[in-house]
C-alpha cells in the first residue's frame, strides 16, 4: 500500500507538533512538511508535493482559502480543513468546502494538545479518506486499531420486516452523505424547484458547522434549507439538515411527519448517523419514502438503506464516476439496498419524481 505523504499548514507550533506526531505514528502515513503559513508551504511543495494537505484557514501572510483556491486551480490535491469551533470559523470553513476542501477537523481554542491527542483516530481517518478522494470532481465543482463501531440498534430498535405502513399523500426524501457531500448536496438542492417532497438530510459534519452550512444553502436554493430543530415539521419545499453532534429521526404523527433531534452514542462512529435516520424513515414512512445515499467514506447508511428498501421505499445511490469518495454508495450497493445508481446530476430528478408516486 502506498504511503500517504501529508503536509500540515498551521501557524500554531503546538498544532504542528501534535498533529505531526499523530500522523508520524499512523501506519502508512508520512509527515512530509509542517509549516507555519501558505507561502512557506508553496516553497516546500516545489521540493515534494503531498498527497493530502491539512490546512488551517486563519493564518498570516496568506489565508487558507486563498491558498486552497490556488492549489485547486494549479494542481488539485485533497485538502482537510483544520478549523476552530466558532461561528466565524464555521463561516470560513463553509467557504473552504465550497472552494474544494474534502472535509473538516475541528480544534478548540483551549486544551488543544489533549484534544488532538484524544482525537488521533478521527484525524488519521480524515487523512486516509482524503487520500482516496476524487479531486478531479472537487476541482471541477470548485472554483490502525479502531474503536468499537455501534450500529443503529444503539439508538433505535430495528423494525419488523413488514410493509405495514400504508401510503399517504405525504412523501419523504431521506439523504445521507459524508466526504465530498457538501458540494454534492449543493448541486442537488440548488437544482430543485420550489415544490418538492419534504427532505431530511444527514451530512457528517461537526457541531456548530451544520447551521452555517444550512444557512449557506438556504441562500442559494429555491427550497427552504435549515438546520433541524426537535419537533420540526417535514414539509414540501423544506430540507432539514441534522445538527452536528445530534442524531435525527423521522416521526409520523397521523398523516404528518416531524423530526426528533436527540442525543445518543456514536453510530458507525458518527453522530448524526445516516443509519439512524434511514432506519427511522423505514419504520415511519415505509413505501412513502425515497432513500438516497451519496458520496462518503465508510459504510454508514448502507444497512439503513437496505431496511428502507425492504420496507417498500425506493432507493438510489450516487454512481461511482460522480462521487468524490465511492465508499458509502459502494457498500450500500454491495448489501443489496440500492434499487439503482445514477449520476449526481440526475439525483434532483429522482427527488422530483417522488411527487408523482402513488
Amino acid at each position: 500500500m502506498k504511503t500517504i505523504d501529508v503536509m500540515v499548514v498551521d501557524d500554531s507550533a503546538v498544532v504542528r507538533k501534535v498533529v505531526g506526531a499523530v500522523l508520524e505514528a499512523a501506519p502508512g502515513i508520512r509527515l512530509l512538511h509542517a509549516v507555519a503559513d501558505p507561502l512557506l508551504a508553496i516553497e516546500r511543495m516545489k521540493q515534494a508535493w503531498p498527497d493530502v494537505i491539512l490546512l488551517d484557514v486563519e493564518m498570516p501572510r496568506m489565508d487558507g482559502i486563498t491558498f486552497l483556491k490556488k492549489i485547486m486551480a494549479e494542481r488539485p490535491t485533497p485538502v482537510v480543513i483544520c478549523s476552530t469551533l466558532t461561528e466565524k470559523g464555521a463561516e470560513t470553513t463553509m467557504a473552504a468546502l465550497a472552494a474544494g476542501a474534502v472535509s473538516i477537523i475541528t480544534k478548540p481554542k483551549l486544551g488543544l494538545k489533549d484534544f488532538l491527542s484524544e482525537s488521533a483516530e478521527e484525524l488519521v481517518a480524515a487523512v486516509r479518506a482524503a487520500s482516496h478522494a476524487n479531486v478531479r470532481r472537487l476541482a471541477a465543482r470548485a472554483p490502525a486499531p479502531v474503536a468499537a463501531k455501534l450500529t443503529a440498534d444503539a439508538v433505535l430498535p430495528a423494525a419488523p420486516e413488514t410493509r405495514a405502513l400504508l401510503r399517504t399523500t405525504e412523501r419523504v426524501v431521506a439523504i445521507g452523505t459524508s466526504t465530498g457531500g457538501t458540494l454534492a448536496l449543493e448541486e442537488v438542492l440548488t437544482a430543485l424547484p420550489r415544490v418538492t417532497p419534504g427532505i431530511v438530510i444527514v451530512q457528517h459534519m461537526p457541531e456548530k458547522f451544520t447551521a452555517a452550512f444550512a444557512d449557506r444553502l438556504n441562500g442559494l436554493c429555491q427550497i427552504e434549507v435549515r438546520e433541524a430543530r426537535h419537533g420540526d415539521r417535514v414539509l414540501p419545499g423544506r430540507a432539514l439538515i441534522a445538527p452536528g453532534g445530534k442524531h435525527m429521526l423521522l416521526r409520523r404523527d397521523g398523516a404528518n411527519y416531524h423530526v426528533d433531534v436527540i442525543d445518543g452514542p456514536l453510530v458507525n462512529r458518527h453522530r448524526p448517523s445516516v443509519d439512524v435516520l434511514f432506519r427511522s424513515v423505514a419504520k415511519q414512512a415505509g413505501a412513502n419514502a425515497l432513500g438516497i445515499i451519496m458520496t462518503g467514506m465508510g459504510d454508514d447508511g448502507a444497512a439503513g438503506l437496505l431496511e428502507m428498501r425492504k420496507a417498500g421505499a425506493r432507493t438510489v445511490a450516487q454512481d461511482e464516476d460522480s462521487c468524490v469518495v465511492y465508499g458509502m454508495p459502494k457498500e450500500a450497493v454491495k448489501r443489496g439496498g440500492v434499487e439503482k445508481s445514477v449520476p449526481l446530476k440526475a439525483i434532483d430528478r429522482e427527488i422530483v419524481q417522488q411527487l408523482g408516486v402513488r
